[in-house]
């Protein structure tokens, strides 16, 4: 993302995650930058850019969270039973 302002890329972050539902970590990745700095970006400084986006992103943050535990059972069951596979 180079060439791109801070507050445009605030608001590229904004529409990725809305449009995907991805999580802070997934979109770090797709546009090559720190989870930190996608978060500041769309907890912070989204709020002074365009106050609405990111109540937007706020609930698609939120939601993430509030899954997040899921993801993570999900992922060691499946890492588990790929083990099992191995074993037998």
């Amino acid at each position: 993302m180079k060439g791109v302002s801070i507050e445009e890329r605030a608001i590229n972050l904004a529409q990725y995650i809305i449009d995907s539902k991805d999580t802070v970590r997934g979109a770090a990745k797709k546009f090559g930058i720190s989870k930190s700095t996608v978060h500041k970006d769309v907890s912070e400084r989204l709020k002074k850019i365009n106050p609405r986006l990111a109540q937007e992103v706020r609930i698609i943050l939120d939601e993430n969270k509030a899954e997040r535990h899921l993801r993570g059972g999900m992922a060691t069951k499946l890492k588990y039973s790929h083990q099992k596979k191995n074993r037998d």
